[in-house]
């Protein structure tokens, strides 16, 4: 497993993981692997497909119904001879 050694971290950051870490029964460590671990997972959750995403925005407006027209028979194919 590989290593990382963090440099200049705020006091005050580092404060905030030890009591972070204390309330989940964890070490420092273990704290920083799992937030790292959690944000990073969350980066690497699949994009959302475009036709997704417009139903996505437009959903809360609601809906409308079209009047579908009615069908009717298709015509011959055109010859070229």
């Amino acid at each position: 497993m590989a290593s990382i050694t963090v440099r200049n971290l705020e006091e005050g950051l580092k404060r905030r993981l030890r009591i972070r870490a204390a309330e989940n029964g964890r070490s420092m460590e273990q704290e920083a692997r799992d937030i790292l671990k959690a944000a990073l997972d969350e980066d690497a959750a699949p994009e959302r497909r475009l036709g997704t995403a417009i139903h996505e925005l437009f959903k809360p407006l609601g809906g409308i119904d079209l009047e579908i027209p009615p069908r009717e028979p298709m015509q011959d194919p055109v010859r070229f001879d």
